[in-house]
């Protein structure tokens, strides 16, 4: 895993360096730089060497000295497109760099090549002769890229704090980004927390014309749910075991590198089903938990419990406050843009836990979102009884009586639940996957940033996901969100940005593109069945876990935020420049007085405050 950064623009190796620097933790084992003056573009990368120690240097030229590239990520079908490439004539350089298959597939197939790579990538591709630059990025976004463009100016990085770096992009906070930031907890692509600084979102290729300063962006790949009836001779037995197939073989490529691989085992079902795999194909494996003094919070029984019944070599380290607060700063020092998800506390923690023994680890990400695993998906169909048969009024007055009742601070308790479910019926359809996940309710938002707010400029991006699959049931659709949006600008956020401040790359095997055909195709009922998600996952599964561990119910991975708030221990000292602090104030009153439960919304205004501390004077737009 690595960094990358660049720009096209007057000469500046000064800018070019501290961008380059600022990425030292995605790179801690080689950094390379290389400025064209004729075309005033300048490519820089920050190196953590996986494969091919040896012959990996980059920028990596071809052997002609035509084609350069600078890129963050892993290809695990890289041999076999070696190979291919290698019949039709190309002859390598290095002796089993993934990079290298980057030059030559584009020579070979031109820029819709990507199409042919199963990975997680960000490059940066330099074209000399045509005069081009071509950016991409994988189809989930599991790397991040994000670009700025301005007259003169065109420059693009791995994280956005290595992107300002550079003089000549302006740092201006949009205030429709603060508000989708507290509305979804996260800011979705193509947007970022600046104006005119954007993410190039999953699944999407950018082409410059160095000579022009034209761009082209488009989508190569675009996530489509297309479920098929099953066929003649299909069974759900044949099915799980085509599914165990392709999880098999998605586990097995990532298993490959020059550095020693673990698992990050929480005990749930995705995870432990990753660790079953590895270990057909590892004998000594290493499986990496983080427990909780707060029971609520922990897993670690069930992760134990796994690694016993796998017999792997299990390492686990129980979290107390103290710890918590220490990574707390970290995050804080490091975090490149505000993003609320509080579960990236324990992931740095996890991530640095396991990057005293290894510098690759495979986790379960994809799971949920994949197979219908969170909760909203069991709140459909009472969603549906509810619209039916009581009046908007009648909820709109249990609503308020719900929300009058003392708080739990026990992680996901049932009063929790049942407020969010609630606070969803308010709305349209389309607005309600993103409403259940808000740090901050839609009618508080106004308040939060002392303006007026339009719902649909905030929820445009669900509103547009919600239409773009009007061909689908409900729940369908919703999975299509989570899919689509939550996973790549939350989900795969969190994990990147954890483990990069680590300098451990993480892996996602459930998301391997033929894994991803196979589950798109499939009925609802094969991932949702009975009030649960999963089925056909569970069905894959039943004769390498324990039954104990397939039917638990999901969990999640969170921390503690509430109480920390309620109890003192974490607080709002500093007013924030750009949020309404008499909104800020009632906020943690409510909290504190156990009237209301404001611990993630409080989380994100902690966040957004440290990162203001951090990044200085800033302009708002």
């Amino acid at each position: 895993m690595c960094g990358i950064a660049g720009f096209q623009g007057p000469l500046n190796t000064t800018a070019l360096d501290r961008m380059t620097d600022q990425m030292i933790l995605r790179g801690p084992d080689g950094r390379g730089t290389f400025v064209d003056a004729e075309s005033g573009l300048h490519l820089g990368h920050r190196r953590l060497s996986i494969l091919d120690h040896a012959g990996g240097h980059q920028p990596l030229w071809s052997r002609d000295g035509q084609l350069a590239v600078i890129f963050n990520g892993e290809i695990y079908n890289h041999g076999p497109l070696r190979s291919e490439l290698e019949a039709l004539g190309h002859v390598f350089r290095t002796d089993h760099s993934d990079t290298e298959v980057l030059l030559y597939g584009y020579r070979q197939w031109g820029e819709d090549f990507v199409k042919k790579l199963n990975g997680m990538w960000a490059f940066a591709l330099f074209d000399r002769a045509r005069r081009q630059l071509l950016l991409s990025r994988d189809r989930f976004g599991k790397k991040p890229l994000y670009y700025y463009a301005s007259p003169g100016l065109f420059a693009f990085a791995s994280q956005l704090d290595a992107l300002t770096r550079h003089p000549g992009v302006d740092r201006q906070v949009s205030r429709t980004s603060l508000l989708k930031y507290f509305a979804y907890g996260y800011i979705p692509a193509p947007g970022s927390i600046y104006l005119n600084i954007y993410k190039l979102p999953g699944g999407h290729s950018l082409c410059l014309n160095l000579d022009t300063g034209a761009r082209r962006t488009w989508a190569y790949w675009t996530h489509r749910i297309e479920p098929e009836p099953l066929r003649r001779g299909q069974t759900i037995q044949s099915l799980a075991g085509e599914l165990e197939s392709l999880i098999e073989e998605a586990v097995r490529t990532r298993l490959v590198a020059d550095v020693p691989v673990g698992i990050f085992l929480s005990g749930g079902l995705d995870s432990s089903a990753v660790a079953a795999m590895a270990r057909r194909h590892i004998n000594d494996l290493h499986t990496f938990c983080i427990g909780f003094t707060e029971s609520t919070y922990d897993e670690s029984p069930f992760a134990a419990a796994v690694a016993e019944h796998l017999g792997t070599s299990h390492h686990l380290r129980i979290l107390d406050g103290k710890e918590l607060g220490l990574i707390r700063q970290t995050i804080v020092s490091g975090l490149d843009e505000p993003m609320g998800d509080s579960s990236l506390l324990p992931t740095c923690l996890l991530s640095a836990f396991a990057r005293e023994s290894v510098t690759v680890a495979l986790g379960g990400d994809g799971g949920d979102e994949l197979f219908a695993g969170y909760d909203t998906f069991r709140a459909l169909r009472p969603t549906e009884m509810v619209e039916r048969w009581i009046p908007g009024p009648i909820h709109t007055a249990i609503r308020k009586l719900v929300n009058i009742l003392p708080t739990s601070r026990r992680s996901m308790n049932f009063l929790f639940r049942l407020r969010r479910f609630l606070r969803g019926l308010a709305f349209p359809s389309a607005y309600r996957a993103p409403v259940w996940q808000a740090t901050v309710e839609p009618e508080e938002l106004a308040d939060l940033l002392d303006g007026p707010v339009d719902l649909e400029e905030v929820f445009a991006e669900a509103i547009e996901c919600w239409q773009e699959s009007a061909n689908l049931d409900e729940p369908l659709r919703l999975m299509q969100f989570y899919t689509k949006i939550y996973m790549q600008d939350s989900v795969l956020t969190k994990v990147d940005r954890a483990s990069m401040l680590n300098s451990l790359e993480v892996r996602a095997p459930l998301l391997d593109v033929n894994v991803v055909d196979f589950v798109r195709k499939l009925p609802y009922d094969l991932r949702f069945r009975a009030g649960r998600g999963k089925f056909l996952l569970k069905e894959a599964f039943r004769t390498a876990l324990p039954a104990a561990i397939v039917d638990r119910s999901k969990k999640g991975f969170a921390s503690p935020v509430s109480a920390w708030f309620y109890s003192g221990e974490l607080a709002l000292d500093q007013p924030s420049p750009l949020l309404n602090r008499p909104a800020v104030d009632r906020f943690l009153r409510t909290h504190r007085a156990g009237r209301a439960d404001y611990g993630q919304a409080l989380w994100n205004m902690y966040l957004l405050n440290a990162w203001l501390a951090r990044e200085g004077p800033l302009r708002k737009d």
